[in-house]
């Protein structure tokens, strides 16, 4: 599950990690009581007005505005809400602003430069450990720094046995080139930082950048952060924190039948039960000359109801132009899975895709006899190989 920014901000703050103060709002007049507050708290007598989306890059978008006085931020919070933010990270459509964050300026005049750093904590599933990756050239994209100055970008492994250790927090910071107080600093942020990653059962922290201040403050100005979704039973508040008018909306109703969906750019709709048996199936439809709409895995436990908003869901693609449905049924009946196909028909009405239907294991012989005496336009197939060749028939009719 992703976080907004403010969002993954609270999480740092509630381990210790030092951060860009900043109050999320939705409304100009909220933008300004906000920037208010946040003079009374911190000082700052400038703010930064931040689009809050699921997406990088939010700056290049004009989505990152620099106010310095009330009537500039009011000015600025007003363009950025509601405005379709296009980042290098969206889609050409972009994305609307319904929040957005007014943050301390952190980049105040001081007695030594500004640095910026790049820091993210993630697993590294080649090795089982988790690795805590910075570089110096925070601010950048990261992907354009690892392709043209790979050297630039180091990486501290920890080892689950032990933990992170501070001889490592400090080679983290000796590695930026820090000193002196600044050097201290590092060595809190880094283990408050990992500490925040493994206490929230997160999949990532990316901190882009973490600045280093004038007056020798290490903190995090940005904050992309991704939480395990199956790890979110134990932690009832961040599970609140979901945005669901961030995600794809068949993705979001998907998610309400308990139904594995994720949309994909082709042109054949899937419904398979089982993620190794859906990959295998868009596969095979690759092979036959289609590209695959979507996975979407109906589980070990599918039924009428199920298979039918399956269809619902697949049905509003309008790139799809055929379906095909591979079931093995180990612990769900095929004859049931069939059934679900036949009620979705009649119930959706106006189908106007052909569906190929492979169903194997338990009661498959009755399915595919109640699929074939349905009186609908619906193909059946015994081999996947099979499927995949009609796949390739409707494709080329």
């Amino acid at each position: 599950m992703n976080l907004h920014e403010y969002q993954g901000k609270s999480i740092l703050k509630s381990f210790g990690v030092k951060i860009q103060e900043g109050i999320a709002v939705d409304t100009v007049d909220a933008a300004v009581e906000a920037a208010k507050t946040l003079q009374e708290q911190t000082g700052t007598s400038w703010w930064v007005v931040k689009a809050q989306i699921h997406a990088g890059g939010r700056g290049k978008g004009g989505g990152v505005k620099l106010a310095k006085n009330l009537d500039d931020l009011r000015e600025k919070a007003n363009a950025i809400l509601g405005m379709q933010l296009i980042t290098p990270q969206t889609s050409a459509e972009g994305k609307k602003v319904n929040k957005i964050m007014i943050a301390q300026d952190v980049y105040y005049p001081g007695e030594s430069e500004t640095s910026e750093f790049y820091m993210s904590v993630l697993m590294d599933r080649g090795t089982g450990q988790n690795v805590i990756m910075y570089s110096t050239e925070g601010g950048m994209d990261i992907e354009e720094v690892a392709e043209k100055t790979p050297h630039l970008i180091h990486k501290e492994f920890i080892d689950p046995k032990v933990g992170l250790m501070p001889f490592q927090s400090r080679k983290i910071a000796f590695n930026l080139g820090l000193s002196g107080t600044a050097f201290k600093e590092m060595t809190k942020f880094v283990p408050a930082l990992y500490n925040a990653y493994l206490g929230s059962d997160a999949s990532m922290f990316e901190i882009n950048p973490v600045l280093k201040t004038s007056d020798n403050l290490i903190m995090a100005v940005d904050a992309k952060v991704d939480l395990d979704d199956n790890a979110l039973y134990r932690h009832s508040d961040y599970a609140e924190m979901r945005d669901v008018t961030e995600e794809d909306p068949t993705e979001v109703e998907a998610g309400k039948y308990n139904l594995n969906f994720v949309k994909l750019d082709g042109n054949v709709g899937c419904m398979v039960n089982g993620a190794g048996l859906a990959m295998a199936t868009m596969d095979i439809i690759k092979l036959a000359g289609g590209s695959p709409a979507n996975f979407l895995d109906v589980g070990g436990t599918a039924n009428a109801r199920t298979v039918e908003a399956g269809f619902r869901i697949i049905l509003t693609d309008p790139n799809v132009k055929a379906i095909l449905v591979n079931i093995f049924g180990g612990i769900v009946r095929c004859d049931r899975v069939a059934q679900g196909i036949v009620d979705a028909y009649n119930n959706i009405g106006n189908i106007n895709v052909p569906i190929i239907v492979r169903l194997q294991g338990t009661n498959a012989v009755e399915a595919k006899k109640l699929i074939d005496e349905s009186g609908l336009k619906v193909i059946s197939a015994i081999l996947l190989k099979e499927a995949a060749e009609k796949v390739t028939e409707v494709l080329n009719d």
